[in-house]
């Protein structure tokens, strides 16, 4: 049995990771290390812990002390870096906060993995590792910067982060590769394309615009809505990620994207047309709605779900234009492929918000309600 340490896995992907990889295999243990921080909802994750299989620690990834402890009490074999903080708005209102978290978080845990995994020196003075061990650092397409009209990102674009939260990463990134180069650390990247699906908190584009139609709020969105993004489902990421570290060599990068681009202002129209239509044909649905206006057949009127929600915002500073992931080299090197479309893939989701409707409930308390107001009051 590999006993894995997955940090940050109270997130939205990193919790999707832990359940995909306790369905699928029988021979893997998860120890869970989680600030729980605003992002991090204990809930999502409660019925996966069990002590045995999946253990939880509330804690940061800083913590040198708690670190190298978890290290020598549970002899991880793998580690899966999830734990960041990742909301761009966020990164421009605290850019110091991302720094701390995603640079010296990441080089906090590269070095209780090479300490904690070193066996001894080769002949020309690299040190050497214990069979088999691996650190992944999942990353994200936003360390590419930004594209025009045309082409896609590659393994060997060249990195131009544009904001706070994608510099941090970036350079989470180069710290990974110093590991890599200077002690020869078992280590693997992925760069991904935008996820969505169960468990996303309620700041991300998709959640967010769902929860505000059943909230009866208008519908944010930035500039004109033509910013490009690829999207990818949050399972099938989570099997490239699986895939990456069992079959992937020492020290790859690989980039895993959805190949479902689309922009902004046709994300939000696809989500109130399909809410709408949902609600057309399941009624009972609509007693998720706020606005319980009915109309002459006594059903709760949805007439009004529709484009006139949505109101435009003063852009995000630094907004970049276009991502667009080339995964062709994980698909030819380890056969992983993105599976779910995104005509698919966004209805599932608008189903699975609609049906756990008490968890995005949970997860928008007064906190995330505040953030809310403070970053898209005036714009």
């Amino acid at each position: 049995m590999k006993t894995y340490l997955v940090t940050g896995a109270a997130g939205f992907i990193g919790a999707n990771y832990i359940k995909y990889m306790i369905a699928k295999y029988d021979d893997v243990k998860i120890v869970v290390l989680d600030l729980l921080t605003y992002a991090g909802y204990l809930g999502t994750i409660d019925q996966d812990i069990d002590n045995d299989r999946c253990l939880f620690v509330r804690g940061d990834i800083r913590d040198c002390q708690l670190v190298n402890k978890l290290f020598a009490e549970y002899r991880f074999d793998v580690v899966v870096n999830f734990a960041a903080e990742s909301h761009v708005d966020r990164s421009i209102e605290n850019p110091q906060l991302f720094l701390e978290t995603n640079i010296l978080g990441t080089q906090n845990l590269l070095e209780a993995a090479r300490n904690a995994w070193q066996t001894g020196r080769d002949a020309q003075g690299y040190p050497t590792y214990n069979k088999g061990v691996r650190y992944h650092q999942v990353s994200t397409d936003e360390v590419y910067g930004s594209l025009g009209e045309t082409g896609y990102f590659t393994e060997e674009t060249p990195l131009s982060p544009h904001s706070p939260y994608s510099a941090s990463k970036t350079s989470a990134d180069h710290i990974v590769c110093a590991y890599r180069d200077t002690f020869h650390l078992p280590v693997s990247i992925t760069r991904c394309s935008n996820n969505y699906g169960p468990y996303q908190f309620p700041e991300k584009l998709i959640p967010l615009i769902i929860n505000n139609i059943l909230q009866g709020k208008q519908l944010p969105v930035y500039g004109e809505g033509t910013n490009v993004r690829d999207w990818l489902y949050v399972e099938d990421h989570c099997k490239a990620i699986d895939m990456v570290i069992r079959k992937g060599a020492d020290g790859c990068i690989y980039n895993v994207g959805g190949h479902n681009e689309r922009q902004n202002i046709q994300i939000v129209k696809t989500i109130i047309k399909t809410i709408h239509d949902i609600m057309a044909v399941n009624p009972e649905y609509r007693k998720l709605l706020k606005k319980q206006d009915r109309g002459a057949d006594g059903q709760v009127d949805i007439s009004w779900i529709n484009d006139d929600l949505i109101t435009y915002v003063k852009d995000r500073l630094g907004h970049d234009q276009r991502y667009g992931i080339d995964p062709t080299k994980i698909k030819n090197e380890l056969g992983w492929y993105p599976e779910t479309d995104f005509e698919t893939g966004i209805v599932k989701t608008i189903r699975w918000n609609l049906d756990h409707h008490d968890w995005v409930e949970a997860v928008s308390g007064p906190d995330y309600q505040k953030y809310y107001e403070e970053m898209y009051a005036g714009r």
